[in-house]
């Protein structure tokens, strides 16, 4: 399902920096989850397929370094609660949906930012897919 191409992964967004240092790109992409999402009232009641693809910038040098996993954002446990929360949540809107996804990446304190975009394939008559992409950072508390 390369619906966005390579651009979701190699260069959708400019690169982002933490202290004067660039940051370094994990990525989850075409994550694929039966849900219930939309509107209409069989959307309600009949799960569909909702792609999901997910940047976080982090820095990953101490888990380069260590070579240990309890120093990395772990992208599987990451993409594990994605689908957790996409099988037990039935939102309206995908743009419920891309905010809590987004939400979800945040809560790792080692992702300084985040882009997500969730399509519901097929949901248009005549186009391969529709959907959100957000991104979103960690605000800052001192400011």
């Amino acid at each position: 399902m390369n619906r966005a191409g390579p651009s979701v992964v190699a260069g959708a967004s400019q690169a982002r920096y933490r202290s004067g240092m660039r940051l370094d790109r994990i990525f989850i992409k075409d994550l694929v989850v039966p849900g219930i999402i939309g509107i209409n009232p069989d959307e309600r009641v009949t799960e569909q397929d909702i792609c999901v693809n997910v940047i976080m910038w982090a820095d990953t040098s101490a888990a380069a370094r260590s070579d240990d996993i309890a120093d990395a954002v772990n992208y599987r446990t990451v993409a594990k609660r994605i689908i957790a929360h996409i099988e037990k949540g039935e939102p309206m809107l995908v743009e419920r949906l891309v905010q809590e996804i987004a939400d979800l990446c945040l809560e790792d304190e080692r992702v300084d930012s985040v882009e997500v975009s969730v399509e519901k394939p097929g949901a248009l008559r005549h186009a391969e897919s529709v959907g959100i992409r957000i991104l979103r950072s960690r605000v800052d508390p001192s400011t």
